[in-house]
């Protein structure tokens, strides 16, 4: 009895509908390098995918999500076959984007806040209570001041 095992192939399709990438975006990220080339069928020529192509597709998906650059994607695939030397580099990459990251938390807070107020202000007038919709409409213009310089 054979201990070997069958991996799976996928189409594109099915590869965009797992990474949840469209074929487009594969195609093109085949295209310029950021994930490998990927094998073609032997009579149709179509693109299979097997599980370490989704694999890398993945995570490639998951490094596009946090917002990172096509270029900086580029290089993390480079680096990661390079190894241990590109190490310093890599962790460079991923801090820059973690930076950015939070940045972007900070102002997504700010802009939750300024909804929240906005939505206190409207319950204030459907009340009546002009005082408080006067105050809450202060403090949503200093918001959105705030929301403005970032």
């Amino acid at each position: 009895m054979s201990s070997r095992t069958t991996q799976r192939e996928y189409t594109i399709k099915e590869a965009a509908a797992l990474t949840g990438l469209p074929a487009s975006t594969l195609r093109y990220y085949e295209s310029i390098g950021v994930i490998a080339p990927i094998s073609r069928g032997a009579s149709s020529r179509h693109r299979v995918y097997d599980e370490t192509d989704l694999d890398q597709v993945m995570w490639v998906a998951c490094l596009a999500a946090t917002g990172m650059s096509v270029s900086d994607m580029k290089k993390y695939v480079a680096n990661g076959q390079i190894g241990p030397s590109a190490a310093r580099e890599q962790i460079e990459l991923l801090e820059e984007r973690r930076s950015r990251l939070a940045v972007e938390a900070e102002q997504l807070v700010l802009r939750q806040r300024y909804v929240a107020l906005k939505i206190d202000y409207w319950h204030a007038v459907a009340a009546g209570d002009d005082a408080r919709a006067e105050l809450l409409s202060g403090e949503a213009r200093v918001l959105a001041d705030e929301l403005r310089r970032t």
